[in-house]
């Protein structure tokens, strides 16, 4: 019996162990495949590479002459920028120039395995690009990240108060809070062996712009409450926008046009 119970015991030991080492790799799915191309959607485009140390990052600059407003977008943990080409555009068509870029080990994007910190450096990169490289003014540039992008976002947000605003869409207050709705790991110590931590519900309270969340109420992947906690959490100004029927990825185009009329609004509310 002494026995049996030792065994369960180290084998209890040895998942713990493997949650917590290959945890970037449960979180992070990296898409190396570029479906399509700006081209594809006759879009006017400049590829860039931005240096991250010994590694470079891959991305597209998607040009809008004729308005001063840019978007700095940050997408989610299984896709790359190919797949957020249709919603990019969707932003150009509201008169903003556009930064996609993929996080090192996604797309084209070159460099080591993702983690937390990695990808928070190089969010980093893609507002050095624009600020120092490209010469925007900050308070021209709206931060939007997508699901584990809005994570990204909201983390960069913090760090430069001075931008126009964020956008944050279908995405968590925590890691730890996002393992918890699954239902799965009821009988792992989360909190113990997590330390790809994404603690947005913290950092939000430190938020010194404009802020809007969206977020689907049929979301099956992150559950709508995540972004009621976090605009509950977040200082004023703020705003809410929970969209009927609207599943993780398809806000956008579950909402149609009325997306656009939402999101004009707030950012003419705050300019």
């Amino acid at each position: 019996m002494l026995l049996l119970g030792g065994g369960v015991a180290s084998l209890y030991l040895s998942v713990c162990l493997f949650l917590y080492v290959y945890q970037p790799r449960l979180i992070f799915k990296p898409d190396l495949n570029l479906g399509i191309s700006p081209a594809d959607l006759q879009l006017e485009y400049e590829e860039i590479w931005l240096p991250a140390g010994r590694s470079q990052l891959h991305g597209w600059w998607l040009p809008t002459p004729e308005s001063d407003r840019v978007l700095l977008y940050l997408h989610g943990n299984g896709e790359n920028i190919s797949a957020n080409l249709e919603h990019a555009r969707r932003y150009q068509q509201m008169g903003f120039s556009v930064l996609l870029f993929d996080y090192r080990g996604y797309g084209r994007s070159q460099g080591p395995f993702p983690s937390e910190q990695r990808v928070y450096e190089d969010a980093a990169l893609g507002w050095n690009y624009l600020t120092q490289q490209r010469q925007i003014d900050p308070q021209n540039i709206w931060i939007f990240g997508h699901s584990l992008g809005g994570a990204i976002a909201i983390d960069l947000a913090v760090k430069h108060p001075e931008a126009a605003g964020l956008i944050v869409e279908s995405s968590f207050s925590s890691m730890q809070a996002a393992v918890a709705s699954t239902g799965q790991y009821g009988w792992i110590p989360v909190n113990l062996i997590l330390h790809q931590r994404f603690d947005s519900l913290t950092k939000v309270a430190q938020l010194q712009l404009p802020v809007f969340y969206i977020h689907g109420l049929a979301d099956e992947t992150l559950p709508a409450y995540m972004s009621q906690d976090l605009y509950a959490a977040s200082p004023e100004p703020k705003a809410l926008w929970l969209v009927p029927n609207a599943d993780h990825n398809d806000v956008a185009s579950t909402a149609g046009e009325q997306y656009f009329q939402q999101v004009q609004a707030f950012i003419a509310d705050h300019q």
